[in-house]
């Protein structure tokens, strides 16, 4: 064990020979040390954020949820298109400082704009420079402390080519079955889906609102502190059977086989700023119901603009022809999530 008069000595040792070495440093490197003073080190942030280029497979056996009885989505697998890799994504995270402007959105299509490799003359490429133009910068303004992460391509292609922005990521979407089971036996909710297309830009944003509350139209009151979600994507090809399920409370059928599904934004009169993709916005944070007085997951401002073609649209194994969908659209959504 080390004596308390040893530990003395090495201690005065060791502060002797750091003072003898900065006194044997030249006078000019001497001079550029400079001292800290509390104004310049409030201007020491970390503005320029984190980085991090992805590349990836997804594959999971069985997902599911157990109650009484269970459900399970089975052989589910996300990569590239023909089961590549999830390549070509980049993700940028930052906190943000009091307005800082970060990348949001179809900034960067706002950015070209600006710098002449777009034109305006495409009424979407317009809407994005109006859009997300800040004070000479191009994005989003954010308060101190939100957490903005914005997934984004990492080579983009042609920077005068929409088509190379737009299909920079693109994705393949498998999923075997949807099923649930019980004492009684299981039933097929869904089967042999497989989904392609395109991951436009999609950004998740944690705002910073300390204990902050608000009330929503329908008296639910939420925090102010929430998730963000906005993003947009495309479905070029897809195929799936509908086997017996509901779907947001609007279709129920049995039986029913889609091919050819494609999902988009490029008919009707709600495609400006969309740039032909679909769309899809929420916000999630902790809340109370107005009615239940229950505390649970609020999911609001539910918005989904799409239109959907089914050009092979089968009930049973035959084609009754084709079904379409223009200006598809869920808004005015609020939901509240609790355990029962």
């Amino acid at each position: 064990m080390m004596q308390p008069h040893t530990f003395r000595s090495t201690t005065r040792s060791t502060a002797l020979s750091l003072w003898v070495l900065a006194l044997s440093l030249p006078t000019t490197a001497m001079a550029e040390f400079q001292p800290l003073t509390d104004s310049t080190l409030s201007g020491v942030t970390g503005q320029a954020g984190v980085t991090i280029e992805l590349e990836t497979k997804i594959n999971i056996d069985r997902l599911s949820w157990t109650d009484e009885g269970s459900l399970n989505v089975n052989d589910m697998r996300l990569s590239g298109h023909n089961n590549t890799a999830l390549d070509n994504l980049t993700l940028t995270v930052d906190i943000a400082g009091t307005g800082e402007v970060l990348e949001h959105g179809f900034s960067e299509v706002a950015r070209r704009a600006n710098a002449g490799l777009l034109s305006t003359s495409n009424a979407d490429v317009s809407d994005a420079l109006t859009k997300y133009s800040v004070g000479g910068e191009f994005g989003k303004q954010f308060n101190s402390g939100d957490l903005v992460i914005h997934l984004g391509a990492t080579d983009y292609g042609d920077p005068t080519s929409l088509t190379d922005y737009l299909q920079a990521v693109d994705f393949e979407l498998e999923v075997g079955s949807i099923t649930t089971n019980g004492t009684e036996g299981s039933a097929t909710l869904f089967s042999d889906v497989l989904l392609q297309g395109y991951v436009g830009p999609t950004d998740l944003v944690i705002r910073n609102a300390g204990g902050a509350t608000k009330t929503l139209a329908n008296g639910n009151v939420v925090s102010g502190a929430e998730l963000q979600l906005d993003t947009h994507f495309e479905i070029t090809n897809g195929s799936l059977n509908w086997d017996a399920a509901d779907v947001i409370l609007l279709f129920n059928f049995a039986a029913v086989g889609i091919e050819g599904l494609q999902i988009h934004n490029r008919r009707g009169n709600d495609t400006l700023g969309h740039f032909g993709m679909a769309s899809a916005t929420a916000k999630l944070s902790r809340g109370t119901g107005s009615v239940s007085g229950k505390e649970g997951l609020s999911i609001h401002e539910v918005e989904f603009r799409a239109d959907i073609d089914m050009p092979v649209f089968k009930v049973g194994q035959v084609s009754i022809g084709s079904v379409q969908f223009t200006d598809f659209a869920i808004t005015d959504t609020t939901m509240m999530v609790y355990g029962h």
